[in-house]
């Protein structure tokens, strides 16, 4: 338990880093920094997935089926790895971006995912791997092993075709698609199932079988709607359209399990985890609808033209519902403790950053203007979601502090 706290605060501690990353470059735009733009770009995306999002779900799958195995001498080994191949991408990303000691740390990390994957699938204990939360996991890590094609693609694609090919940013657009929805969704979603069984929670395994297949052929089908952008023929629209239509089926046969469940919910959660869990069940409906718009060709144009949606919309998935998802699993299972004010800070930070980006998409797509000291207001909301990770990091600390007051 006090390995995977301590784990649980790096993974934290990497968030901080990233969203304050991410003020530096709002601030960027008011006050110009001597940074070089791109390259902190790089950095607080590779720290944001890789640092906060990874360490947080691969500490979650040992301390909830692993943790009594008497492997942690192998984990640590695991854990350790992973931290060079962090702390090496965040001393050469924000320096050179992406040349060769960069390549290095990050081709070393796919190495380390593959070597927890390996470990997970086969230290796993015998009684939950026939678990439904099993499976989705299992599959799961095997997306994010796919999702590394894309970055592993990029040196020949890069040496033939160069950078300027379709091929360069459909191999990322694969990445984070697999990343996104395969690896990040698909785990939480395997959480969400272990939490049922925790609670004792029966699913038929018919249920089970028509969400697993709508999910998984949903996910894999939905990544046409990232090449739309290429202007490629119909079938691409239709096939990434009905792999959005399925991924909603999935989450249609989540919700009714729910509904279903919802006295046991009820007891078994705080009042603000039940808050948190509604949040989260929200902010992947609208995520989904947002995705079944892109198949069509306006909206797939109007995404592919005006980046702010784009932006927006990974903001959406990735501060949203991963983020606030993963907060509920470790709120749930005792590895954080989460107040009200620091929900409160964090959902005004990302209310506020996401209502900005999407007016100002809305605005380059309709004329509107940009009212003034627009980008001040944007840094300005940005430091709020910071703030509210210094609450879930220290909130003995703050409240110290309150008392002497």
């Amino acid at each position: 338990m006090i390995a995977t706290k301590s784990h649980i605060k790096v993974s934290l501690g990497y968030f901080l880093l990233a969203a304050l990353l991410g003020v530096v470059l709002r601030t960027f735009v008011v006050a110009p920094l001597p940074i070089n733009y791109r390259f902190i770009v790089h950095t607080h995306s590779h720290i944001a997935l890789l640092g906060w999002v990874y360490i947080a779900l691969t500490t979650l799958l040992y301390h909830l089926f692993m943790v009594k195995q008497g492997l942690e001498r192998k984990y640590r080994g695991i854990f350790w790895f992973t931290q060079i191949c962090l702390l090496g991408m965040l001393l050469t990303f924000p320096f050179q971006g992406y040349a060769l000691f960069s390549i290095i740390f990050s081709t070393l990390f796919l190495l380390a995912s593959y070597w927890f994957s390996a470990f997970f699938i086969k230290y796993a204990p015998k009684s939950l791997k026939d678990t439904k939360a099993y499976i989705c996991l299992k599959y799961a890590l095997w997306f994010m092993i796919g999702s590394s094609i894309g970055p592993w693609s990029l040196g020949a694609i890069m040496t033939v075709l160069g950078p300027e090919s379709i091929w360069y940013r459909l191999a990322i657009y694969f990445y984070l698609h697999f990343q996104y929805n395969g690896w990040m969704i698909l785990a939480l979603t395997g959480l969400f199932f272990y939490f049922l069984e925790y609670l004792k929670i029966t699913i038929s395994t018919k249920t089970f079988r028509y969400f697993f297949l709508t999910t998984v052929l949903g996910i894999i089908l939905s990544f046409f709607l990232s090449t739309l952008w290429t202007g490629p023929p119909m079938i691409y629209y239709i096939l990434g359209g009905l792999g959005a239509v399925l991924q909603l089926m999935g989450f249609g046969i989540l919700i009714n399990i729910c509904f279903i469940n919802r006295t046991i919910l009820k007891s078994a959660l705080s009042q603000l985890q039940l808050n948190v869990l509604k949040l989260v069940a929200f902010l992947l409906l609208i995520k989904m609808i947002l995705q079944w718009f892109t198949a069509w060709p306006y909206f797939a144009n109007l995404a592919a033209t005006v980046l702010d949606f784009t932006i927006g919309y990974l903001h959406w998935t990735f501060l949203g519902v991963i983020s606030i998802g993963l907060f509920l699993f470790l709120e749930f299972f005792g590895l954080i403790k989460l107040s009200k004010m620091a929900i409160a800070f964090y959902l005004g930070g990302f209310l506020l950053t996401e209502a900005f980006i999407f007016y100002r998409g809305m605005a380059a797509w309709l004329g509107w203007p940009l009212f003034e000291d627009y980008s001040q207001f944007l840094a300005g909301g940005s430091l709020l979601i910071p703030l509210a990770l210094i609450l879930v990091l220290w909130p003995n600390k703050v409240n110290l502090i309150k008392t002497e007051d």
